[in-house]
């Protein structure tokens, strides 16, 4: 039985924008990160790029800001890889530690004159509209670091949670919705402020991402539809298999026994054989059962996600 095939990304991004060339130099400083780093910049730049898309950004801003995307952790060359790769909770020192990384790019990507149009993106995609966020607590970000923080915090949290379907990740988003709404603390503290009427992340951003996660759960249902017709085709195969079995018991001659069984023969694939067929069919029909269940959940998801409100 071959294999399900599907990247938790859809692969349409990027779609007809020319990067290889532009981005060339800027995707070989990324080479020198650690691979979980640096497949995580490759999913931020990924749904940036399609949030840019959504928001209908001109060429020029959506190359711009997928290349920030792409940049945006680039700081994390320097820090130690102890605290990087640490599996457990940071303490309050470590923290401090890994937030360095966002003034680390910065002063990395202004140092090189390739780079500088970007340094942006990684000095304040961790920058909140609220003023909680860091390095400078700023309120006024600009909007690539917006569309930035969004992608970020989303892969972060799918990352974590080892999302490999988007089944329930209509929870996800909702945490996110979260992190959308104004913030009691902030208001409290100075009602005038322009920050008290927003929260960490950008409403209008938010609610393009989940734009481009039903994109994704399409994809993800394409995917599974591609599948169910390989194994509807290998089940029907399996039937025809049974029918000779029974006509080969039902053989009153041993001409006519084996007539059948090398009609089972010819059916047979790889390791299939008289011994284990039965099973395989088993493990066939098994499978289509949880693909199509999986199937209706995801189309499920797509109803919540169009129900949720920011």
């Amino acid at each position: 039985m071959k294999s399900e095939i599907f990247d938790f990304y859809s692969p349409i991004n990027l779609k007809s924008y020319n990067l290889d060339k532009t981005m060339r130099y800027q995707l070989d400083v990324l080479g020198n990160l650690d691979f979980f780093t640096r497949r995580h910049s490759e999913n931020v730049a990924n749904l940036s790029c399609r949030i840019c898309e959504y928001l209908h950004c001109n060429k020029n801003f959506t190359i711009y800001c997928t290349i920030c995307a792409y940049l945006h952790d680039i700081g994390k060359l320097f820090i130690p890889s102890k605290i990087l790769n640490k599996p457990g909770r940071l303490t309050d020192e470590e923290f401090e530690i890994m937030k360095t990384h966002t003034t680390k790019g910065y002063e990395m990507c202004m140092k090189d004159l390739n780079l500088r149009p970007y340094a942006i993106g990684a000095l304040d995609h961790h920058e909140a509209l609220n003023g909680s966020g860091y390095p400078n607590g700023i309120t006024k970000i600009p909007m690539e670091a917006q569309i930035i923080r969004v992608a970020d915090e989303y892969d972060a949290i799918v990352t974590k949670r080892q999302y490999k379907t988007h089944v329930n990740i209509s929870e996800l988003l909702k945490d996110l919705i979260k992190d959308a709404q104004p913030d009691p603390k902030f208001v409290a503290l100075d009602q005038l402020a322009q920050n008290s009427k927003v929260g960490k992340i950008n409403k209008r951003v938010l609610k393009t991402l989940f734009k481009v996660v039903i994109d994704d759960i399409l994809y993800e249902i394409s995917c599974i539809t591609d599948y169910l017709d390989y194994l509807k085709d290998n089940i029907k195969r399996f039937e025809l298999i049974c029918k000779y079995a029974d006509k080969a018991k039902e053989a009153k001659s041993d001409k006519k026994k084996n007539y059948y069984r090398e009609g089972m023969k010819m059916l047979f694939q790889a390791d299939e054989t008289f011994e284990n067929y039965l099973q395989v069919y088993e493990d066939y029909k098994n499978a289509l059962q949880i693909r199509t269940e999986r199937m209706d959940k995801l189309y499920n998801e797509i109803k919540i996600i169009k129900k949720l409100e920011v």
